[in-house]
């Protein structure tokens, strides 16, 4: 099930709050101890920033899967999002060894040094996204991601709930990749139940194509309250993109600048599924980037048409999609998941791009 920590900070209790539920975290995720306290002191640099430069924020944690088809391996992926002034010198602030007052001295350029993965993005007057992710063994010196298409995302529960009835996760072999995104029926922990079954199912399917995954998960989910899923499959070898979805589950496609919606079935996956889904097919490109998103995202959302976002890892892209969705007197009105599917490595997580106005890796 998606277990997730959602931790307002808005006063300097919560950072041990923050560094206490990476701690957590960590031991689901199975790290050890050396990586455990590596995500704590990131957590902690993270929630010290919120305070320092934005007035309060929030951390989310999620756990997230990493790696290709044979090798998975569960990552703590800590967010920190706020609605502040912006970072105004992001090179400062990516320096190693620079810090902020009443922190323990690690400093934004520390945290992305030891962590596996690491991206900014701050814009004046729109706020700051942070993502840092950490595997359970510390990124070799120099090392790049591999090539490809990148995917990442963020899950945050109704109500800073325990659990998320939301999930989403890829599967990448060979030329295809396969990106699922489950809402599973109402809140709390059937809800998680259902679609983290469909999660679960996706590592043996996800070689079928999209609409053949969501006739399979079909019979899985009957047993659970059931969920409405969305599919996109990319199909690197024909450059085509194949998008399924069965509910309240939905995404936007955006390539040459243009954003164009992609629309799911009515139904729900496990309960009152559609005895056929249509599939949409379109081209894919070098610029091309698919969001994927829950019905907790307001159905009128502005995509972004920042540049520098966009070229950020995925899971950035995603957290600013769900951060400027809403505002901090507005939090999110359900189960919330994003998850964004982009172009390939190259200026993003563990790309060092902190050089980048505006963004840092």
């Amino acid at each position: 099930m998606s277990r997730v920590w959602d931790v307002p900070v808005d006063d300097s209790t919560r950072v041990r709050d923050v560094r206490v539920a990476a701690e957590e975290a960590s031991a689901c995720a199975g790290l050890p101890a050396p990586r455990t306290a590596t995500a704590a002191l990131v957590a902690t640099e993270l929630a010290t920033n919120l305070l320092r430069h934005a007035d309060g924020g929030r951390v989310v944690i999620n756990l997230v899967e990493r790696g290709h088809a044979g090798t998975p391996e569960t990552s703590v992926q800590l967010v920190s999002l706020d609605h502040g002034p912006g970072i105004p010198d992001i090179a400062m602030a990516m320096r190693d060894g620079y810090t902020t007052a009443s922190s323990l001295g690690a400093g934004l350029g520390t945290c992305r040094r030891i962590a596996n993965d690491f991206d900014l993005h701050s814009a004046p007057g729109r706020g700051t996204v942070a993502v840092a992710r950490i595997g359970p063994e510390r990124a070799a010196k120099g090392s790049q991601p591999p090539p490809g298409p990148r995917v990442g995302g963020v899950n945050v529960p109704l109500g800073r709930a325990e659990y998320s009835g939301d999930a989403w996760s890829q599967v990448h072999g060979g030329d295809r990749v396969t990106l699922l995104l489950a809402d599973g029926l109402g809140h709390g922990p059937k809800a998680a139940e259902a679609s983290g079954a469909a999660v679960a199912e996706l590592r043996g399917v996800a070689d079928l194509p999209p609409a053949e995954i969501l006739r399979h998960l079909g019979r899985t989910l009957r047993p659970t309250r059931g969920a409405a899923v969305s599919v996109a499959q990319l199909d690197l070898s024909t450059g085509q993109l194949s998008f399924a979805g069965v509910g309240n589950v939905s995404g936007r496609l955006r390539t040459d600048g243009t954003w164009k919606p992609l629309l799911s079935h009515p139904g729900i996956v496990g309960a009152q599924a559609p005895a056929s889904v249509p599939v949409q097919r379109l081209p894919w490109r070098e610029d091309s980037l698919l969001v994927l998103h829950s019905d907790g995202l307001p159905s009128r959302w502005t995509p972004p048409e920042d540049d520098v976002l966009l070229s950020c890892d995925p899971a950035v892209v995603a957290v600013a999609v769900l951060r400027d969705a809403g505002s901090a007197a507005l939090p999110v009105r359900d189960d919330t998941c994003v998850a964004v599917l982009g172009a390939g490595a190259g200026a993003g997580a563990g790309a060092g791009a902190g050089g980048r106005p505006g963004s840092g890796a």
